[in-house]
């Protein structure tokens, strides 16, 4: 069975720590339910629409999460005036983790992505 090709965002980055991402996981049906879901992002871009340069972070793992250790991307990365940033990578997202996030200013950056989705097990 093939992962389906899925885009997320755009989504605007607050300055306080907020859920971005979770892939959905699957219950119910016939004799029980099915497998989460996982999700694998490929790219991310990072927009900053303001005339000022900001920051961002993301993390991975508990549902608002931002604790030390777990960036995955971008730590303080900054985005200068009216430009972007990309990502690319392979980052497995499971149905337990939260891709969370937050820029240096409200209303400054917005995130969107592409990636695959998939059914664990």
């Amino acid at each position: 069975m093939q992962n389906k090709k899925f885009r997320f965002g755009p989504v605007a980055l607050t300055n306080a720590v907020a859920n971005l991402l979770n892939p959905p996981t699957a219950t119910g049906g016939v004799n029980g339910g099915s497998s989460p879901q996982y999700i694998i992002l490929r790219h991310l871009r990072i927009v900053n629409k303001t005339a000022s340069a900001a920051t961002f972070t993301l993390y991975l793992g508990a549902t608002g999460g931002s604790a030390a250790g777990t960036e995955v991307v971008g730590s303080g990365k900054s985005v200068a005036a009216n430009d972007y940033e990309d990502w690319y990578g392979e980052l497995r997202i499971d149905s337990v983790d939260f891709l969370t996030g937050l820029a240096s200013a409200a209303a400054t950056l917005t995130i969107q992505g592409e990636g695959e989705i998939g059914v664990a097990g």
